[in-house]
């Protein structure tokens, strides 16, 4: 690995060349990964990867000239100094704060790369294009940070704001959703049976980590196994099993864990208590997200815990 100040002047223009080859790519990816969703965005970046592509021309022509046809390999990862990426552009779904970042990130190393080179370098055509480059890198690191107001109009970027939020629903929300109501509610039986049957709550507590674990694994599998998002856009399908699965874990530990409190009475007060608590939640989510009046919200959720609690309890005091 070298160092900057050891780079010749041959060497910088050749590293220059394979820097914006690499920034037109990443931004050609950029914008494939999110023209479904953010179509606004994508043309974005594909402006700037027409731009760093003339960049690239305007950078071969010079060294042609200069040095001749061939262009020796030197890569970022040869230099010290440069910082390393990640690949942020083979992530699937591409995460539009992220990739704002990043892209800012990477105008801001280009701009300082080509600042630091002209200042070094003594030829006066390859000082000049190298100053002329890092001004129109600062001005796409300026749209890179301002994005929203460049190229996106309000109601552009407010269409973007309901994709991205539609996205996070289905990816997000809807299965823990669906694992937090499934744990919280199809547990309920098996638990407060136990309960009130054996009137111990070390036995009510052994039934209910037995039915959290069992109901969190089934419904991660289930999740997982439904559709691969191709066309749902619902995202990974093991992301949202292990989410699924997971909550469902969590809503039937969370009425559970009172148990572990050796009074049986004041156990099954404080496991109604946080009952109460999940439905509060559930119905919170599925109005914050799902576009639920609270009171159809909280009747849905209440009449379906309300069921499965009563079944549970004529079954252990049967």
């Amino acid at each position: 690995m070298k160092k900057f100040e050891d780079l010749t002047e041959r060497e910088v223009l050749a590293l220059a060349i394979t820097l914006e080859e690499e920034d037109e790519r990443v931004y050609s990816d950029f914008a494939e990964g999110l023209r479904q969703d953010y179509p606004a965005t994508a043309s974005m970046f594909d402006g700037m990867r027409e731009e760093e592509s003339g960049h690239r021309r305007r950078l071969l022509e010079l060294f042609q000239k200069k040095f001749g046809e061939h262009i020796p390999l030197i890569r970022r990862q040869d230099v010290r100094g440069f910082v390393e990426r990640p690949a942020l552009w083979l992530v699937r779904p591409l995460r539009i704060e992220a990739v704002r970042k990043e892209a800012s990130t990477m105008e801001v190393e280009t701009r300082r790369f080509y600042e630091k080179a002209a200042a070094r370098t003594q030829d006066a055509s390859i000082r000049q294009l190298l100053d002329d480059l890092a001004t129109e890198e600062r001005e796409h690191e300026e749209r890179a940070q301002e994005l929203d107001k460049q190229k996106l109009p309000a109601n552009v970027k407010a269409d973007e704001e309901v994709a991205q939020r539609r996205l996070f629903v289905l990816q997000i929300v809807q299965p823990g959703l669906a694992g937090l109501m499934d744990g919280s509610v199809s547990t309920l039986a098996p638990v407060f049976a136990a309960a009130l049957a054996t009137q111990k709550s070390w036995d009510a507590f052994l039934v209910g980590l037995a039915a959290s674990a069992g109901a969190g694994i089934s419904m991660g599998f289930a999740e997982a196994l439904s559709d691969d998002g191709s066309l749902t856009g619902r995202g990974h399908p093991w992301v949202r099993g292990v989410i699924c699965g997971a909550m469902t874990a969590l809503g039937g530990i969370g009425h559970t864990l009172p148990f572990l409190i050796r009074d049986f009475r004041a156990a099954l007060w404080a496991a109604g208590a946080v009952v109460l608590a999940e439905l509060g939640v559930i119905t919170w989510i599925r109005q914050r997200y799902m576009d639920t009046p609270w009171v159809t919200a909280a009747l849905q959720v209440g009449l379906g815990g309300v069921l499965v609690f009563i079944t549970g309890v004529l079954i252990g005091s049967s």
